[in-house]
């Protein structure tokens, strides 16, 4: 049976029903994401042509880049945390002609310390969770300010990372064993009870 035709079942996942996590900051942005788009990838083929005949081989996956819009409040300040975490990577305008410090990927992931995507259930409970393995912020827009425009204050983040690991509360087509288990992609770690 369909959930559409079976009120007994579980709800499907919805859109609106999502945690995102800044692990440089924990519990800021959780409360502040508006949106986020979830991590996506694409596979080029390569290609082989023999005689007449054209045949296609997997060939590397590319992820895409991930962008969250967050609230702006005053407290806590997404802005200044958002600035915090640029300068721990290691930028800082420069103060003369001989600092030459600069950004590096250990420095930048590190002052990150990762992004963590949840999708959740009417009850709260976790039930897909993404994980951005090596992230760092490619991108900070601080959006437009206007008097026709009584909004709340936002700031866009795109984030690059070499890949990504979800975790979800749902078998797959992939689980062999027969038992209830969830599904692991790119060594992540489980994080439900099966008993439920």
């Amino acid at each position: 049976m369909a959930f559409w035709t079976d009120a007994t079942l579980r709800d499907p996942k919805r859109k609106f029903r999502f945690v995102v996590e800044l692990l440089a900051y924990p519990g800021v942005a959780k409360w502040y994401a508006k949106s986020v788009k979830k991590p996506s990838f694409s596979m080029s083929p390569a290609e082989h042509t023999y005689l007449n005949h054209k045949f296609y081989y997997p060939g590397r996956v590319e992820w895409n880049e991930v962008e969250v819009t967050l609230v702006d409040p005053l407290e806590p300040d997404s802005t200044a945390n958002t600035m915090a975490i640029i300068q721990n990577g290691g930028y800082h305008p420069p103060k003369n002609r001989n600092d030459i410090s600069t950004m590096s990927k250990r420095r930048a992931v590190g002052a990150l310390k990762g992004v963590v995507i949840s999708q959740i259930d009417s009850e709260g409970t976790t039930v897909e969770q993404w994980t951005l393995r090596n992230a760092f912020i490619t991108n900070v827009d601080l959006q437009d300010l206007s008097y026709e425009d009584d909004g709340l204050s936002e700031i866009s983040l795109t984030f690059r990372y070499d890949w990504a690991t979800v975790v979800t509360q749902i078998p797959s087509i992939a689980d062999t064993s027969g038992a209830p288990a969830g599904t692991t992609f790119g060594n992540g770690n489980t994080f439900f009870d099966t008993n439920n």
